[in-house]
């Protein structure tokens, strides 16, 4: 049985000075998810832009649902705009698409696979987007260094 999405209109919302954003969950997650923390969702901005994510209560009475600077960037709207959500609860396995010379890497560091592999999705993900980002060769090979470097300081991201 397929959920029917929850759906909404939102402002975006800035978060104190930072360049960080988010939109208010209008409803009770409790309720409709049976959560009273974070709820891994799958949501549709505007009709266009997918994101996987989570609602997630930050010191609030409220969920809330972090806006990225990337989804802003594709649906061209910023703090104060409404745009419209439409999500349901994420129930399939998060995994992050490695590349062999990433894994290559990896097989040469078992300690860093070890703690990469008890990171969360969110963190995995960061990493491999950062390293996947790099434009020149040598930049993607002093980040994959890098981020084995980080990853035995216990950093869980870049």
């Amino acid at each position: 049985m397929k959920l029917q999405p929850i759906q909404f209109k939102a402002i975006i919302k800035q978060h104190g000075t930072m360049n960080a954003a988010f939109v208010e969950f209008p409803f009770s997650a409790e309720e409709l998810f049976n959560k009273k923390g974070q709820v891994k969702i799958k949501a549709l901005f505007d009709d266009k832009v997918e994101y996987r994510g989570s609602l997630a209560k930050m010191k609030t009475d409220f969920h809330i649902l972090i806006l990225t600077q990337e989804v802003r960037k594709q649906l061209e709207k910023t703090f104060g705009d409404e745009i419209s959500v439409s999500l349901t609860e994420d129930k399939e396995e998060r995994t992050v698409e490695i590349a062999d010379d990433i894994l290559t890497v990896f097989h040469e560091n078992p300690e860093a696979k070890t703690l990469f592999d008890k990171m969360s999705y969110t963190h995995k993900k960061e990493y491999i987007r950062w390293i996947n980002e790099a434009k020149k060769p040598e930049t993607r090979e002093n980040r994959k260094s890098k981020m084995i470097q980080m990853i035995l300081e216990g950093k869980k991201g870049v």
